[in-house]
């Protein structure tokens, strides 16, 4: 039986928990045995929470929660539970409380700001053609095409939606910063950081899909907010 906590990794907007796969493999290799990863409906950031508080509950024993981009959102909604022991943002948002995801990103839009197209339904897509060089121009052209294909868009009306009880301000917080983040503006990111104080900040020169292009450094940081929590 490991001594290891338990990780639930989140995703974020137009993608789904396969995001995290190189994340997954290289924390198995670690040791890490209790694994979880939530697939989020993407609707509201209140329905996303309540599937991330759902696997959560599910756990015995403390619980390490990892968000990338919207996910940190999510985590930051969701993170009151007693069992959740630590926060972990990667690439993220994290919002304070009546912050939206959407008010952020105006404040310091991001460089792929126009490369993003709703449909007649009211979902938010990012342009397949603009996919690669948006979200992931650190992977090569055939991993970025699955990801434009399969990508998964969220609601426009969630980038609306407020945090009205942010757990970084009780929990124990790591954050990496992608440098060359075209989705979200890199000086947001080390804003949202540096007033949340974590325990360690990194910096990483990547996309906004630091946790497929860079899966080593970005596993680092969860293992070392694991052995820390």
């Amino acid at each position: 039986m490991s001594n290891k906590p338990s990780i639930v990794l989140v995703h974020g907007f137009w993608g789904g928990a396969a995001h995290w796969a190189k994340v997954i493999t290289e924390l198995h290799r670690r040791g890490f045995d209790s694994l979880h990863a939530v697939e989020n409906p993407l609707t509201s950031l209140s329905d996303d929470a309540e599937r991330t508080r759902k696997m959560a509950q599910q756990i015995d024993g403390p619980v390490l929660l990892v968000g990338h981009s919207y996910g940190g959102a999510v985590i930051t909604q969701a993170g009151d539970l007693p069992n959740v022991t630590g926060l972990v943002y990667i690439a993220a948002f994290a919002p304070d409380a009546g912050e939206s995801p959407g008010q952020i990103s105006q404040e310091t839009p991001p460089a792929a700001f126009e490369n993003l197209a709703p449909d007649s339904h009211g979902y938010l897509w990012i342009k397949q053609d603009k996919f690669h060089e948006s979200f992931a121009q650190d992977l090569s052209p055939e991993e970025a095409l699955v990801m434009a294909v399969t990508q998964k868009a969220p609601l426009g009306s969630t980038f609306g939606d407020n945090v009205t009880d942010p757990a970084w301000r009780k929990k124990s917080t790591w954050y990496q910063i992608s440098t060359s983040d075209r989705m979200i503006h890199p000086d947001n990111e080390r804003r949202m950081a540096e007033r949340m104080n974590p325990r360690k900040t990194i910096e990483l020169d990547a996309s906004h899909a630091s946790l497929a292009s860079q899966p080593g450094p970005v596993t680092d940081l969860i293992e070392e907010a694991a052995s820390n929590i």
